[in-house]
Formats: C-alpha cells, sequence, structure tokens
C-alpha cells in the first residue's frame, strides 16, 4: 500500500468482472471462444496459460486444466472475465451439468 498527500491526484484502474459462457477453447492454440449475452462471439481471449510476459502462476494453470476438462466431459461452462486498464483475462470457472 502506497500513502500519498490528499493533494495528490492519483489514478486508479477500474476493474470489470463478466460472465460468459465458454462456447470452446483449444489447447493447441490457446483460444477460446466465449459467447456474450447479446448472443455474439466473443472470440479475442486465450486461455489463461497463454501469457503475454512473464510466466503463467498455478492459478493460470489450474483455471486451464479446469475449463478444458468441463468441456471435454460436455458440461455447461461459465468463465469470470476480468478487465482493466485494455487487458483481459479469465480467472475462473463454474462448470454444471
Amino acid at each position: 500500500e502506497d500513502l500519498c498527500p490528499t493533494c495528490h491526484n492519483l489514478d486508479v484502474p477500474f476493474v470489470k468482472r463478466t460472465e460468459y459462457q465458454c462456447l470452446s477453447a483449444d489447447e493447441d492454440t490457446g483460444e477460446v471462444s466465449l459467447l456474450m449475452e447479446d448472443g455474439s462471439l466473443k472470440d479475442d481471449l486465450n486461455l489463461p496459460t497463454v501469457v503475454n510476459v512473464g510466466e503463467p502462476t498455478e492459478e493460470d494453470k489450474k483455471c486451464t486444466s479446469e475449463l478444458l476438462a468441463a468441456l471435454g466431459d460436455g458440461k455447461t461452462v461459465t468463465v469470470v472475465v476480468q478487465s482493466a486498464c485494455g487487458e483481459e483475462k479469465i480467472i475462473q470457472v463454474k462448470a454444471t451439468d
């Protein structure tokens, strides 16, 4: 945590959390296809283990394996996507029968 005087302005990122139904995920390319609320497809996200900088975390690996396993079992999969600072990432997977 950083303490700043009240006379200074701080930029605070706007974080948004959205749930989408996952239609498919390709383990080889890392591409994920999501169904948006209006019925259109969202194809611009990758699996959590596909990162631009650094290495994927254990949580990223867990989310990816849960997502692929649930889709392989034919379950209905909902993913939680967090977006901030122009970046989006799948952070949670929910599977139902």
